[in-house]
């Protein structure tokens, strides 16, 4: 009943609003265009009886350590819309529990972001966004976007609802808030996750001051049950007597919960000097100076007609001058900015046990007659960066930007040694770096960035990276080439050289890792291909493995984690996007091949693929659909295995119990629809499902079976 009202006041909300919905939309540089392209002008005529909102969203986002604008692409299309609610990812990436909300963990290496230092959060990239990928918001009228999807039922099933409001005070200040929602009660026992984030931004881009603001919090609730006690449950269901449901096969833990409470504030402004400047208009504000000024004299005509019937007016017989019209316009341009940025991230992470089964541990370094577990984690970064920056494009010969900047961190760490008793220590670095940089022009573009640790415990770290793209047009087609580059020497993850809790505990002296990256990529625009190749080097490569025996019943015994450190890994990829059309069937695929050079230490799958089939047509001319079926499917390979008390994934160590994923597809069904700004779905996810296959992304950890999705978002002008 609480669905069909949620869905019903979706839809009450778009019938009264649409009447007030024009086709005026914000092109890229900030000018208003209708539907076809053409420029068009608000309207301020009160006395209509129908006034038309404009609508238009310019969304962006902002460097981390300088603040500079790059911009981003709205999310408003219904292309495979139905994979944004999965854990795994849009294209089936992610190695996850089956359940969404839950930690996760990218298969495809060159795309891995697991460099938090706050080690439990790293698999909730799906949850917390960070400052450098938030998009902020431009407006032409106050939005409202509403996106809530669902399937199951109170007992096992999965709601999440989202709502983002948007506004601008003018061009220059624009302010907004989201809520997200998530809460997953898990078709398996003990899995459910609750993830809640409320966000605020606001930025303001005035010609010599610009300023962004991010603030987010997040409390975060995930029950774990350490996977199921026998995974034949789900590959050979026939070797026991019973039928068991989903929910009935029984898993290794019970009453564990993992809970966060976290809170981000990102705060980064600059002030510019420079000058102003007359600049020819763009094409399309050309566009708009003469439409403006040919409406402008057909009113005045209008006016004058009206003036000579009513005798009211002066009658002007001979016709105006005419002069030559001004298609330039007065533009600030910076030359030299000093910018400011600061980040403050607190963490909170308990994790609780009311109990575990008996001998699941090795060690108990508290020695409690309980079973029970209460180990809290505190951590907290704060990070400032100051810098000048001499800007790209103020004349002829500024080729490029340069900038040079200073940081100081300061990160204070809290872990338990005892029920009552914690070790809290702090760290302080300050670094130095420049980038050299150019991103104007449509031919070519480059950014080189370094930085070292010159004061503090990560003394003589560094990291550089480089990039570049060019694009050319070639037998009518557009060819982009980009290359990128990077190197860097830096410590291991601090809960990697230290760490305490009840049953896991260590204390290692880890050498530096070194990492190098070379990465090139090809993209022809008409045929939409798109191919990557990248080479990485790890020296001193850094991991978790963990370690247990069976007992009986496939009881987990004496459960260790230990970090370890390989001399050299090294990975290969190639990766393939092609899209393919033939009139309304498309058939778009992304292949992704692997090679490691220690498939133990660092293990992924050598072929990853994701593949869909659909038909693109319209439903009597303006419902937009796309009906089809997708699937996601890897190799077979000893996948890492996740541990709830550390609340993120290690490498199986035993040899002898090491299990293999993979080599299983998991097809969905899906229609996705768009009628103007509303869009849904409806979908049958693991369609293919039969109760029986290795369907795990996790060893021990199965995905959900066969199951019913709906999702609808719609986005309001006010």
């Amino acid at each position: 009943m609480e669905r069909l009202l949620i869905i019903t006041l979706f839809f009450f909300c778009a019938v009264t609003s649409n009447a007030q919905f024009d086709d005026t939309i914000l092109s890229d540089d900030g000018t208003m265009v209708d539907a076809d392209g053409m420029m068009t002008t608000s309207r301020s005529d009160s006395t209509r009886q129908h006034k038309k909102i404009p609508k238009g969203l310019y969304v962006w986002t902002v460097n981390d350590i300088s603040g500079d604008i790059s911009p981003a692409t709205p999310d408003t299309t219904s292309y495979l819309r139905m994979n944004h609610v999965f854990a795994s990812g849009i294209y089936g990436e992610y190695q996850t529990l089956g359940n969404n909300g839950s930690p996760r963990i990218n298969r495809i290496f060159i795309d891995r972001d697991d460099k938090d230092e706050f080690l439990f959060t790293n698999g909730w990239t799906q949850t917390i966004v960070k400052p450098e990928a938030f998009r902020f918001t431009n407006t032409l009228s106050p939005i409202t976007v509403l996106d809530y999807n669902t399937c199951g039922n109170k007992t096992n099933g999965e709601d999440h609802l989202k709502a983002l409001f948007a506004v601008n005070a003018g061009k220059k200040l624009g302010l907004g808030f989201k809520f997200d929602y998530l809460y997953a009660r898990g078709y398996y026992q003990n899995q459910s996750t609750s993830h809640f984030n409320y966000t605020m931004w606001g930025s303001y881009l005035g010609d010599r001051y610009q300023a962004h603001l991010l603030m987010s919090t997040n409390h975060q609730k995930q029950a774990e049950n350490g996977g199921i006690q026998d995974d034949n449950y789900i590959k050979h269901p026939e070797m026991f007597t019973e039928n068991l449901s989903e929910n009935e096969i029984p898993t290794i833990l019970r009453d564990n919960w993992n809970r966060h409470d976290n809170q981000h504030l990102f705060f980064t402004h600059r002030y510019s000097l420079g000058f102003k400047r007359r600049v020819p208009m763009t094409e399309q504000e050309i566009e708009a100076r003469k439409f403006a000024i040919a409406a402008a004299k057909e009113r005045a005509a209008e006016e004058r007609k009206a003036k000579e019937a009513a005798g009211t007016g002066e009658i002007l017989d001979d016709k105006p001058q005419e002069k030559e019209e001004d298609f330039t316009k007065e533009e600030y341009v910076p030359v030299t900015s000093f910018f400011h940025t600061a980040q403050l991230d607190n963490y909170r992470r308990k994790y609780i046990a009311y109990d575990s089964p008996a001998d699941y541990y090795k060690d108990d370094f508290y020695h409690l007659e309980t079973d029970s577990i209460n180990d809290r984690y505190k951590y907290l970064c704060l990070r400032n960066t100051f810098g000048i920056a001499l800007l790209e494009g103020f004349n002829k010969y500024a080729k490029a930007g340069l900038k040079v900047f200073a940081t100081s961190e300061l990160n204070h760490y809290s872990n338990p040694i005892s029920p009552y008793e914690y070790n809290s220590w702090s760290e302080h670095n300050f670094s130095i770096g420049g980038e050299l940089s150019k991103r104007q022009g449509k031919t070519f573009h480059f950014d080189v960035m370094g930085k070292v640790c010159v004061i503090g415990e990560d003394v003589g770290q560094f990291d550089i990276n480089a990039e570049a793209d060019v694009h050319f047009p070639l037998l009518g087609d557009t060819v982009s080439l980009h290359a990128k580059g990077g190197f860097s020497l830096a410590e291991p993850n601090d809960y990697l050289k230290t760490f305490t809790s009840r049953h896991f505990q260590w204390d290692e002296s880890l050498s530096n890792e070194t990492r190098t990256h070379i990465e090139g990529a090809l993209s022809l625009r008409r045929t939409q291909t798109h191919l990557r190749f990248a080479v990485d080097n790890i020296t001193n490569y850094t991991y978790l493995g963990t370690s247990y025996t069976l007992g009986e019943n496939n009881a987990h015994i004496a459960t260790t984690v230990t970090p370890h450190q390989a001399s050299s890994v090294q990975v290969i990829t190639a990766q393939l996007m092609q899209n393919l059309r033939f009139g309304i069937l498309h058939f778009d695929n992304q292949l992704t091949f692997q090679q490691s050079s220690d498939d133990i230490v660092l293990p992924l799958p050598k072929l990853n693929v994701y593949t869909t089939l659909y038909l693109r047509f319209k439903i009597a001319k303006v419902l937009a659909t796309d009906f089809g079926v997708d699937m996601r499917w890897f190799t077979r390979y000893h996948a890492p295995e996740y541990v709830p008390q550390l609340q993120t994934y290690a490498i199986q160590d035993n040899e002898e119990i090491r299990t293999k994923i993979g080599n299983y597809p998991i097809c969905n069904l899906y229609a996705n629809f768009q009628l103007k700004q509303c869009r849904f779905y409806v979908m049958m996810s693991h369609v293919n499902c039969t109760g029986k296959g290795n369907y795990f992304l996790t060893p021990h950890n199965p995905i959900n079976g066969r199951v019913f999705r709906f999702g609808l978002n719609w986005t309001f002008n006010n």
